[in-house]
Order: C-alpha cells, then sequence, then structure tokens
C-alpha cells in the first residue's frame, strides 16, 4: 500500500504542533495577502485605487478565504526549531510540492476579486460589455479554483512536515 502524499489527518496533525512563530507567520502572511489582494482589487477600501464596477458581495469572503489558506501555505516555509535533545538540529521535512499550486491560487484569486472592466486584457479582448457579460460571470468560478489550490497546496505543505524522513544507511 502506497502512502499518499497528503493527508487530512497528517495536515491536523502538523497544525496542532505548530508553535506560537508558526502561527504568528500565518497571520501577518494573511494579512499581507489581504492588502496586497485586496487594495488593488479596491475590495479593501484605499484612496490609491478605484473600481469602476462595485465589489460584490462574494468578494469579501473570496477575500478572506484566500488570506487565511496563504498566510497558512507561507507559514509551512518557516524552519521549526531543533528539537531539544542529543542531536543539534531536527531533520528536515521532505520537500514538498504545493509551492506553485499555492502561487497560481493566489494569483487567480486577485483576477476573481478583481473589477472585471478594469482588466486590461479582458477589455482588449471582450470590451466593456464583454467583460461584463463574460468575464464577470466567470469570477466566482475563479475564486473558487482559487480556493481549491490554495487547501491543496496547504494539504500537501502540512502533510509533508508529519513525514518521517528516511535517513539512508551507513
Amino acid at each position: 500500500m502506497s502512502s499518499s502524499p497528503r493527508s487530512w489527518r497528517r495536515a491536523g496533525t502538523a497544525l496542532r504542533a505548530w508553535r506560537s512563530g508558526q502561527w504568528t507567520v500565518a497571520g501577518a502572511g494573511a494579512l499581507a495577502t489581504a492588502f496586497l489582494v485586496g487594495a488593488p482589487t479596491d475590495v479593501v477600501p484605499n484612496p490609491l485605487f478605484g473600481r469602476s464596477v462595485p465589489v460584490q458581495w462574494w468578494n469579501y469572503p473570496a477575500l478572506a478565504v484566500t488570506a487565511a489558506l496563504a498566510g497558512i501555505v507561507l507559514s509551512t516555509y518557516v524552519r521549526r526549531p531543533a528539537a531539544p535533545g542529543p542531536s543539534s538540529s531536527a531533520p528536515e521535512p521532505p520537500a514538498a510540492d504545493g509551492g506553485r499550486l499555492g502561487a497560481i491560487g493566489g494569483v487567480l484569486s486577485f483576477f476573481a476579486v478583481g473589477c472585471p472592466v478594469c482588466n486590461k486584457l479582458v477589455l482588449v479582448l471582450r470590451g466593456a460589455s464583454g467583460a461584463l457579460s463574460y468575464w464577470a460571470p466567470l469570477q466566482p468560478l475563479l475564486a473558487v479554483l482559487s480556493a481549491g489550490l490554495l487547501a491543496e497546496a496547504a494539504l500537501r505543505r502540512l502533510s509533508a512536515e508529519t513525514e518521517c524522513p528516511v535517513t539512508p544507511s551507513a
């Protein structure tokens, strides 16, 4: 029986083992993501950016889910302190895939919550009416896809934190 690269149980175990430093990074990463995605899209109101189309109700939960998941994924890159004992360094968990999924999920979230007629590429290809008719209805699907990719990245990276590293025999 082969072991899956991801496991809800191992991911939960990893989260329960996190120390305050990892939770601090997760919180800071979530806030940074909320600002980096929310400010330019004007989901987070600010004086620097504006929107031609009002923010939709689903933009807020989509941004919150994106920020929380991105914070968790970012925190999986924090090096854990060495365990006390005779060995001075704790073995690092095996490298986990999922980093690309997280990055793609983060970028998709930007397009998901952004103003549909503020996207220059969509405007060039479809015009303003096409952006509202074709692009705007796809944005909630992009938000779900973004959250799914971020969740998968978090699951893979957290699962890898609890894997037992294989050490070569001497």
